[in-house]
């Protein structure tokens, strides 16, 4: 009898020896002359246990991790194949309380299914969105979209189905769909692990945006620094048009849509859509004044859909559930569920997607397991490195768009970095200004000078020089750059440097 056996192709698996764990498990089992399956799916998302091996048993999928390459002969004695307990199981996988408590539906089939098995891919409920979207008009598309409370998941958290709409309604020959998979956040890994996981979701997602509005064109913008996520979307593009999912009679229903894929040379700011548009015309990735917006003018002038992996990746779910199934999660007005992303210093980091409304401290404390080197949670940085620091004491806050920004934040694309007792938040405000200085497109002046200028200040004031005036010049500084920078880029660097002022005022008194 075939088993099937799954070792992870994603990024991260194979950044810790899961290559060499797949093709030690293939040659014994060819040595001892078993007949398996091999496949190389996508991460569960727990990458504490990565390489994480399972294999398919009657009773569910047993897993094993982490395994190294030198695990696999005793793997195999231990007899893994039968799904026998041992020193390396960590049992039913789904069954893993940090599994089995999530709402997944962005990330349902990622680490499930062989993430190029577009048949693998259908048994497991895709396509269901697309073939239900055909069987609307496009304002009826739109109106599930609308009513399901879609907010987009790239940071701004703007109402996809708005954008959708717009692009529907403007006039023009030719229209777009441009998603961006340019993920530069720090702690953020998702839009990667989608892509290489479940590369499938995103395609039907894109294509269900394109019917809605008119669009026949699809483009992914993917960073030069995801190799994996190129190579696999390029694949099921391939496979994709094969099947007839994409191409000039998308399953037979007389539309046209077609993606390519064009790879970022690594700015920051083009995950702004603007930069992101620039970049895609062959221009330098620099941000454009708004309005027009890019839904009236976007790529070559034509009205464009700009949406995140995520975003996009949602979307079929939606249309094959209903709206009234995202609609029930969340909490206010941010409906459904966010895949969070825990990383930085941290015992178990990975993905979390769970509906709107959990708190940063069961996702810090119960899921992450607090910080990896065992000291106290001093900090943890919400939304990329322009997102705010909250404070240990501060953690009970509840992980929304409404309740994130009352509180002094943002959500953004949802990674969290965490950091224990021994930062120095001074230095790490003083980062956020240096990472701007770096990452700024240079278009405008509070961006491009007011960042160097915040780092120069922040140096004073570690130094002792004129302190005081010079924590009032930061604060002038920082309402400068909010108020007076043409994108988020520059408004959102005083973010984290004014929440380390707020809460640990002490680290710039040393």
């Amino acid at each position: 009898m075939t088993v099937t056996v799954y070792v992870p192709a994603d990024s991260a698996a194979k950044s810790v020896g899961a290559g060499e764990v797949a093709a030690a498990i293939a040659a014994e089992a060819t040595k001892r002359s078993l007949d398996i399956r091999l496949v190389r799916n996508g991460s569960r998302g727990l990458l504490w246990l990565e390489p994480l091996v399972e294999v398919a048993t009657p009773t569910g999928r047993v897993g094993y991790g982490p395994i190294t390459e030198a695990d696999v002969t005793a793997l195999f004695d231990a007899e893994f194949m039968t799904g026998a307990e041992n020193g390396f199981s960590v049992g039913i996988v789904e069954d893993i309380p940090w599994l089995a408590d999530q709402q997944r539906i962005t990330f349902a089939r990622v680490g499930v299914i062989d993430p190029l098995d577009i048949k693998d891919y259908e048994a497991h409920g895709g396509l269901a969105g697309l073939r239900a979207a055909l069987a609307l008009t496009p304002p009826e598309v739109i109106e599930e979209v609308l009513a399901s409370g879609l907010r987009g998941r790239g940071g701004a958290g703007f109402p996809a189905g708005i954008k959708w709409r717009a692009v529907m309604e403007a006039a023009g020959d030719q229209k777009y769909v441009c998603c961006n998979a340019d993920e530069g956040d720090s702690g953020t890994f998702a839009d990667r692990m989608l892509m290489e996981g479940d590369p499938f979701t995103l395609i039907e997602g894109m294509t269900i945006a394109g019917i809605a509005s008119g669009a026949t064109k699809g483009l992914i913008y993917i960073r030069s620094e995801y190799p994996d996520a190129i190579a696999t979307m390029r694949s099921a593009l391939l496979i994709a048009r094969d099947f007839g999912l994409l191409g000039a009679d998308v399953l037979g229903s007389g539309n046209a849509f077609d993606i390519s894929v064009r790879v970022g040379a690594g700015s920051y700011v083009c995950g702004e859509e603007t930069a992101m548009l620039e970049s895609l015309e062959g221009n330098r990735g620099m941000v454009r004044a708004k309005p027009p917006i890019p839904a009236l003018h976007g790529l070559f002038g034509a009205p464009t859909i700009v949406n995140n992996v995520l975003t996009l990746g949602t979307v079929p779910m939606i249309l094959a559930q209903g709206a009234a199934a995202y609609q029930a999660l969340g909490a206010d007005r941010s409906r459904g569920t966010q895949v969070f992303q825990l990383a930085g210093n941290i015992a178990r980091g990975g993905i979390v997607e769970r509906a709107f409304g959990i708190s940063l401290k069961e996702l810090v404390e119960t899921y992450g397991g607090g910080t990896r080197s065992g000291r106290p949670v001093w900090s943890v940085q919400v939304g990329g490195p322009l997102g705010a620091y909250f404070p240990a004491s501060a953690l009970d806050v509840a992980m929304d768009y409404e309740a994130l920004l009352a509180a002094g934040g943002m959500l953004g694309h949802g990674g969290l970095v965490v950091f224990d007792d021994s930062v120095d938040m001074a230095q790490q405000a003083r980062f956020a200004m240096e990472f701007c200085a770096k990452e700024s497109c240079g278009k405008c002046t509070p961006c491009r000078v007011g960042s160097v200028r915040g780092a120069e200040v922040i140096d004073k004031i570690i130094d002792n020089v004129d302190r005081t005036e010079n924590l009032e010049l930061l604060n002038d500084l920082c309402d400068l750059m909010i108020d007076g920078s043409l994108c988020a880029m520059g408004g959102l660097t005083p973010i984290p440097v004014l929440s380390a002022l707020r809460h640990f005022p002490e680290d710039f008194q040393r």
